[in-house]
C-alpha cells in the first residue's frame, strides 16, 4: 500500500467514492515498483474538470516521485473514471520501463545469466 498518497481536486470536490477509486488503482501500480523504491516514494494525484464551449473533458495527472526520477502521466477523456484507467495503464509501462533501468540486482542476474549460457 503506498504510504504518501495525496490526491487533490482542482477547482473540484472530490467525493469519497472518487477517493477510494484512486486508491485502488494507485495501489495496484505498487507491484511495479522495486522493494527499494517503495519506501521513498511519494504519489500525487490531480484531478481537473475542464470545461469548453461543446463540452466538458475530466483530465487526471498523476505524478510518482521515485529515487533517480519522476515519472508524470497526463490524459483527458470525457469520463473520470475512464481518465483515471487511461493513466493507470500508461502509468503501468512507464513503471516498467522504470524498473528495468534502475533494478540493479536484476540487470546483473540477467547479466550472468547470459555469460554462462554462453559458455
Amino acid at each position: 500500500m503506498v504510504q504518501n498518497l495525496e490526491i487533490n481536486g482542482v477547482h473540484l470536490e472530490l467525493d469519497e467514492n472518487l477517493k477510494k477509486y484512486i486508491t485502488k488503482k494507485i495501489n495496484k501500480l505498487e507491484k511495479y515498483i522495486s522493494h527499494a523504491s517503495r519506501e521513498s516514494l511519494k504519489v500525487e494525484v490531480y484531478i481537473q474538470e475542464l470545461k469548453s464551449h461543446a463540452d466538458k473533458q475530466c483530465e487526471c495527472e498523476v505524478l510518482f516521485y521515485l529515487p533517480k526520477e519522476t515519472i508524470r502521466i497526463k490524459d483527458s477523456t470525457m469520463n473520470m473514471y475512464a481518465a483515471i484507467d487511461i493513466v493507470e495503464e500508461k502509468m503501468k509501462q512507464a513503471l516498467g520501463k522504470y524498473k528495468d533501468q534502475h533494478d540493479q540486482a536484476r540487470n546483473e542476474r540477467h547479466l550472468l545469466n547470459r555469460v554462462h549460457a554462453d559458455s
